[in-house]
């Protein structure tokens, strides 16, 4: 069966009652806001407590041990969806973001506050745009999928080859225009997406639920990498 993200079919809770595409995709939206704040409020406990330079100092390779399993519970999220317990996916999903929050809280000791804080309303406002317009447009945004790709592909290799010659460093800023234009791509067409889960699932309770943990954790990722494109392109660093 192929994917129809205008197909409008009506899907059935487990009790019974018709939800309609209007309270799944906000149900997935809540799910996604949900991670975001677990995300944002473990990044400030962290930095306020100074947890984060305490585990960094004395927990060896702590970021990369986090950096790994956010990367597991991504996959395996990805890959075994279809066949994990509806609770499975969303304490999963919950845990990753708990997780991600420790790392973002690096970024509050890097980043002056008031910098974060306009940087994350400026990305609520992009996101929210790209998000509207995933969910209203008659447009097929799966044409999109292809580039979309290929950008996040060629964000990955220049971010690794960086690390490895400083030089490139310097188009650092060009890398993050096409970020933030990779990720308010990816927002629209994985908004479009919840209605295609929609369709495709009618009828089927559980994989509702889950289809929509794992369109909200899909989301969640792109909120995330467009907030930490646009830090890089327009947030201040704090001054020793």
């Amino acid at each position: 069966m192929s994917f129809d993200p205008y197909e409008l079919d009506r899907s059935y809770t487990p009790a019974g009652q018709v939800e309609t595409i209007g309270q799944y995709t906000a149900k997935t939206f809540l799910w996604m806001v949900l991670g975001l704040l677990v995300t944002f409020g473990i990044a400030v406990v962290c930095w306020a407590t100074n947890a984060t330079l305490y585990a960094l100092v004395y927990i060896p390779y702590c970021h990369l041990i986090v950096l790994i399993a956010t990367l597991v519970l991504s996959v395996t999220m990805s890959a075994r969806i279809e066949k994990m317990a509806v609770a499975t996916a969303r304490i999963m999903f919950l845990t990753f973001s708990a997780l991600f929050g420790f790392t973002m809280s690096i970024y509050l000791y890097i980043f002056e506050f008031g910098s974060l804080i306009f940087v994350f309303l400026a990305t609520a406002v992009y996101f929210g745009a790209l998000a509207a317009y995933g969910y209203l447009t008659k447009a097929d945004l799966s044409n999109l999928r292809p580039i979309l790709f290929s950008g996040l592909l060629f964000l990955i290799l220049f971010g690794v080859i960086s690390m490895f010659i400083p030089g490139l460093q310097m188009l650092d800023r060009i890398a993050c225009i096409i970020g933030i234009a990779i990720f308010l791509g990816y927002t629209a067409y994985d908004t479009q997406r919840i209605k295609a889960y929609y369709s495709y699932y009618a009828g089927y309770p559980d994989m509702l639920e889950k289809a929509s943990v794992f369109s909200a954790l899909q989301l969640y990722l792109d909120f995330i990498n467009l907030f930490l494109y646009l830090l890089r392109f327009l947030g201040k660093a704090r001054r020793n």
